[in-house]
C-alpha cells in the first residue's frame, strides 16, 4: 500500500535549520509532483512547497521563499525540505504528500522556540 513517512522534525532555536525527509513507497514516486504542507495549532493546513516529478520546477509559499528548499531523489523515492532561518511562526506539523493522488504522511512536528 501507499506509504509516506516524514522524519527530521524537532525543536530548534530561531535562526536555526532543520531538514525534513519523506520516504515513500507503494506508488510510482517519479511520476508525481510532491508537496510539503503544514498546520499550526488552531489554523488550517497551508501550502509550503511543491516540486514537479523531475525536480525541474519548484514553487513556494511567500512566507518561506528564500528560506526553504524542496528537493527530491527519485532513486530513493524521497522528498526533502531544507528549512533555514527558522522563525517561531514556522512552528507546525509538517506533512508531505502527493496531492494528485490524495496521499499524505502522518506529519512531523517542527517547533521553533528559544
Amino acid at each position: 500500500q501507499v506509504q509516506l513517512v516524514e522524519s527530521g522534525g524537532g525543536l530548534v532555536q530561531p535562526g536555526g535549520s532543520l531538514r525534513l525527509s519523506c520516504a515513500t513507497s507503494g506508488f510510482t514516486f517519479s511520476a508525481y509532483a510532491m508537496g510539503w504542507y503544514r498546520q499550526a495549532p488552531g489554523k488550517e493546513r497551508e501550502f509550503v512547497a511543491r516540486i514537479m516529478p523531475t525536480g525541474g520546477y519548484t514553487n513556494y509559499a511567500d512566507s518561506v521563499k528564500g528560506r526553504f528548499t524542496i528537493s527530491r531523489d527519485n532513486a530513493k523515492n524521497t522528498v526533502y525540505l531544507q528549512m533555514n532561518s527558522l522563525k517561531p511562526e514556522d512552528t507546525a506539523v509538517y506533512y508531505c504528500g502527493a496531492p494528485s493522488i490524495g496521499k499524505w504522511g502522518q506529519g512531523t512536528q517542527v517547533t521553533v522556540s528559544s
